[in-house]
């Protein structure tokens, strides 16, 4: 039985890191969250972000190797209580105080929502706690080492090596996002709009005669008249009003694709009806390397009969074809190199790739 829990425990550490090391790039953009002024408000780590990130990838995947092989179980257990209490801590303080909606833990893969994830690290927690005190009276024993176990570990640490350097030069080899080849951004915006999330406003009221407060909804406060007739001791807290989501509907961060010109013109039906469109995207233009956005507009100038618009943040980021304006976070949700190349034809994505990539095509 320990050894089927340890097994699992090894696994789940290790599809854990597998889904962050295939978009370590995307992984740093989470960080990023963590690191501004909103969360921690530590934004001078903000430009470490890809660095920290592939440390906490190798980490996550080497101890998830380690424990699945037996090797120094003891340096392994440590390690992944020690990772896994500071999980625990990010996931808990992005519940508690609402902050980062998404804790990435499983990349784009599988979404949690923040309780979630808390929950699943404490459970994760829990498993390394038994194996640690049923296992540690074994530390002591001299253990014959196994050629193979570090052949295997060299072996799955090179692939991730090559799986994480190449997410980073190029795109990831396998696309969790909603943006991945062959999806049809049209379906998918008929999708939200036939099935949308409802939210409600919640009003906070408190009794000035009793002192005693409420959570009401909208639809609430309106059907009692209690709460807002004349001479009612009820009073609203404005500062503590929220809008909930009451019915989860179909989500998609395609319905964040609206690029505008910029007089505010919206482009994105005009791309999206286009029988063939080639977008190039940069979400940090002053980052981005100016000769290779040369090069690519060069290249889709002799696209034929394309629709061509350059997306960014700023407005003068392209020299030769038209500017449009976007959120950078909703760029990065698309694709993760900076700039990047995007190919729709009537709706659907046929082509996502680093502008590099698209210029030595």
């Amino acid at each position: 039985m320990i050894q089927i829990l340890r097994i699992i425990t090894a696994l789940i550490f290790i599809a854990s890191g597998f889904v962050k090391a295939v978009d370590v790039v995307g992984f740093s953009f989470k960080l990023e969250e963590y690191f501004s002024p909103d969360v921690f408000n530590m934004p001078y780590f903000e430009r470490f972000a890809l660095p920290i990130a592939i440390i906490v990838v190798v980490l996550e995947l080497l101890l998830g190797f380690m424990l699945l092989l037996k090797i120094r179980l003891k340096f392994t257990l440590i390690s992944l209580i020690a990772l896994c209490v500071f999980f625990a801590f990010l996931t808990f303080y992005s519940a508690y105080f609402n902050k980062v909606t998404d804790c990435g833990c499983f990349g784009d893969a599988i979404k949690f929502t923040p309780w979630q994830s808390f929950f699943k690290d404490i459970a994760l927690l829990g498993a390394l706690l038994i194996l640690w005190f049923v296992c540690k009276k074994h530390f002591s024993r001299l253990q014959p080492k196994k050629n193979w176990e570090y052949t295997a570990l060299a072996i799955l640490t090179a692939t991730m090596g090559f799986i994480i350097v190449y997410g980073i030069s190029h795109e990831p080899l396998i696309d969790f996002r909603d943006y991945k080849i062959g999806t049809d951004l049209n379906a998918e915006i008929a999708k939200t709009k036939k099935n949308p999330s409802e939210y409600k406003t919640f009003y906070s009221l408190v009794n000035k005669q009793t002192g005693a407060m409420v959570e009401v909804n909208q639809d609430e406060y309106v059907a009692d008249k209690k709460y807002w007739q004349n001479g009612t001791p009820w009073t609203i807290e404005e500062s503590k009003t929220t809008s909930k989501m009451v019915k989860e509907g179909y989500t998609s961060e395609i319905t964040k694709f609206k690029p505008e010109t910029i007089d505010g013109q919206d482009l994105t039906q005009k791309i999206l009806q286009a029988p063939h469109a080639v977008l190039i995207f940069s979400y940090a233009p002053k980052k981005a390397d100016g000769t290779v956005i040369a090069m690519a507009e060069k290249k889709v100038l002799a696209s034929k009969n394309a629709y061509l618009v350059g997306i960014s943040t700023a407005p003068d980021t392209f020299k030769t074809i038209p500017n449009a304006l976007m959120d950078a976070t909703a760029i990065k949700t698309i694709a993760r190199s900076n700039p990047f190349v995007l190919v729709i034809k009537n709706g659907i994505v046929t082509d996502k790739m680093s502008a590099k990539d698209y210029i030595n095509k």
